[in-house]
């Protein structure tokens, strides 16, 4: 009978469901911060230069790029393809990679 009792106060005791709890809590905090660490613009232990683009082609485009410590962001402003200019030329891409620009007729090279 003393056995019995001793078995049920074993599976009744609070406290290992606040340990189960802690125990999840920890797995949780354990996968943020290993998706924070892969994460190339928050990880402080990147040292390679990372461009990142949202929303690429539309309007609300967004560029960051991180050199170093520095993280810079440029917005489109959504006028794509809009301003001055004019067509300078031509390029083509040859079979074996490299990139040849033909100007346009009556355009000086530099």
């Amino acid at each position: 009978m003393a056995l019995k009792l001793l078995h049920e106060a074993e599976t009744d005791d609070p406290i290992l469901s606040v340990v189960n709890l802690i125990d999840i809590f920890l797995v949780v905090i354990a996968a943020l911060l290993i998706t924070v660490a892969q994460n190339p613009l928050l990880s402080p232990f990147a040292q390679r230069d990372v461009t990142v683009i949202t929303d690429a082609g539309k309007p609300s485009m967004e560029v960051m790029v991180k050199k170093g410590e520095k993280i810079e962001r440029y917005r489109a402003s959504g006028a794509i393809g809009s301003g001055d200019g004019e067509k300078a030329g031509v390029a083509y891409r040859m079979k074996d990679g490299s990139i040849v620009y033909v100007p346009e007729a009556g355009e000086r090279t530099p």
